[in-house]
């Protein structure tokens, strides 16, 4: 077999199926291929691939490339369609079979299947994804597993599930004869025309790209620390490395296998015993699972305005409110705040998330789909099944029977950012007021706003009231 490894979003050489399927092949050429769509504006305005992410997966190309030379190959990353690369490189090089990972997007479904076509007689062989759970595992086929989380979790939990992911190879087969001369850099951002990020010191996610940093966070976050003993009580913090596990950016781009964190994870338990918090990581990576299958099962109708409840009438007005979000100025600090994190970052917590995304919809009413298409541009994290799926969930268009999940987002503030620590980290204007009023600005007169430079809010929601300082 003289084989290419098509490498997407699974950027590792632990526990990697399609690579392990190549280990006895005569020749073997991993390859990327960097595709100029992801740079270019979509439909709903924005890029599907922003400075943050692209800085990220830049550093794990970096890193990946490393691992391959110390195992006798190299990665060719190469710009173009994958449609026409990856048939080109295979006839250049005489290849008899592409391995890749199995997707379950409807893009990335669709980029697979012109592949296959243009490669005519030549072999596509795809492996599983970056699941937790392979289809054997499952108690049935996926079409038919329960459409409510708590179902699906209560079947999955009737089985004890044993995750044996296997170890990086020691050697890799050598590159095809003429391949070393097609090597070349890396891009950089700026010739992505992206430009570079500025490093900010508040970041909650002030870590590398690449499977090495992503098994340094993995060992740091169950052993070292054992910081994921707490994950339950920590798991809604905005400020700091620590209240969660950061995993999520490493499986989106698939420098750490998902099957990985949960044999650590047992491993973990095994030794130190189970409690509230690595339960707790154990049903995060199984909720990121239930969506990957969501989205299997439901593909393009989980994009649509209505999501999978055709008959829902999800808010799709857009005007200067959706703006207003997307550039931290609403006037409601504790979103402004997570809303900037975002932009300059490309991370915020769960909860930031969850409370800006109720706030667009349950408050702005702006179309849910361009807020997930700013996070899908911004966030170093992205991946389609989580962040379509945690939208479409929240705003109440998935397949579950809960309504609209609403926020109040002041309420929001005064728990979790109690003494406005968050707000004053990110919104610098706010920083010398008193810290009463930091998270309730809109009480002060329009010229001390004026002289703050910061907007004054249209409305304060009756919901509001209990939470408003006393004095006011």
């Amino acid at each position: 077999m003289r084989a290419l490894l098509w490498l997407k979003q699974d950027l590792r050489l632990d526990d990697h199926p399609a690579l392990q399927a190549g280990l006895g092949a005569e020749c073997l050429l991993p390859v990327f291929v960097f595709d100029p769509e992801q740079l270019r504006l979509c439909a709903f305005g924005t890029r599907r691939l922003g400075v943050h992410r692209a800085r990220f997966l830049l550093e794990s190309l970096t890193a990946l490339d490393g691992a391959l030379r110390q195992r006798g190959s190299h990665l060719l990353v190469v710009p173009g369609a994958p449609e026409r690369v990856i048939p080109q490189l295979v006839s250049q090089f005489a290849l008899d079979r592409v391995l890749t990972l199995e997707e379950i997007a409807p893009d990335e479904r669709a980029q697979l299947a012109r592949v296959q076509h243009r490669l005519a007689s030549v072999t596509l062989q795809q492996a599983p994804g970056n699941s937790l759970l392979r289809a054997e595992e499952l108690p049935d086929q996926i079409a038919r597993m329960p459409q409510v989380f708590s179902r699906f979790k209560n079947l999955v939990e009737e089985r004890v599930q044993v995750f044996q992911p296997r170890p990086p190879p020691d050697r890799l087969p050598a590159l095809p004869d003429g391949a070393a001369a097609l090597l070349q850099p890396l891009p950089s951002l700026s010739q992505l025309g992206l430009g570079d990020p500025l490093s900010m010191p508040a970041s909650a996610f002030p870590f590398s790209g690449g499977e090495t940093a992503a098994q340094a966070r993995l060992r740091d976050y169950l052993w070292s620390s054992q910081a994921v003993r707490h994950y339950k009580e920590t798991r809604n913090g905005l400020i700091g490395s620590e209240y969660s596990s950061k995993f999520s950016p490493w499986l989106a781009n698939g420098s750490l296998s998902a099957r990985r964190v949960m044999a650590e994870l047992r491993r973990h338990e095994g030794q130190y015993g189970r409690n509230d918090s690595t339960y707790g990581l154990w049903l995060a990576l199984l909720w990121r699972d239930f969506l990957r299958g969501t989205l299997v099962r439901h593909g393009s109708a989980l994009f649509k305005a209505g999501g999978l409840k055709a008959t829902e009438h999800a808010p799709q007005r857009l005007d200067q409110g959706f703006e207003r979000w997307c550039q931290g100025r609403t006037g409601m600090p504790l979103v402004d705040a997570s809303m900037r994190e975002l932009a300059a970052t490309g991370f915020i917590s769960s909860r930031g998330r969850q409370v800006v995304a109720s706030y667009l919809v349950g408050d702005l009413l702006q179309d849910w789909r361009y807020g997930a298409a700013w996070f899908e541009e911004h966030l170093i994290d992205y991946d389609p099944a989580s962040n379509w799926g945690n939208w479409a969930y929240l705003v109440g268009v998935a397949c579950d029977p809960q309504r609209q999940r609403t926020f109040n987002a002041l309420r929001q503030a005064r728990q979790y950012d109690p003494d406005a620590s968050y707000v004053s980290l990110w919104l610098p204007e706010l920083r010398h007021l008193p810290q009463h009023l930091r998270h309730t600005p809109f009480l002060l007169s329009q010229r001390q706003l004026d002289v703050l430079d910061y907007p004054r809010l249209e409305q304060i929601p009756e919901a509001w009231r209990p939470y408003l300082p006393r004095a006011a």
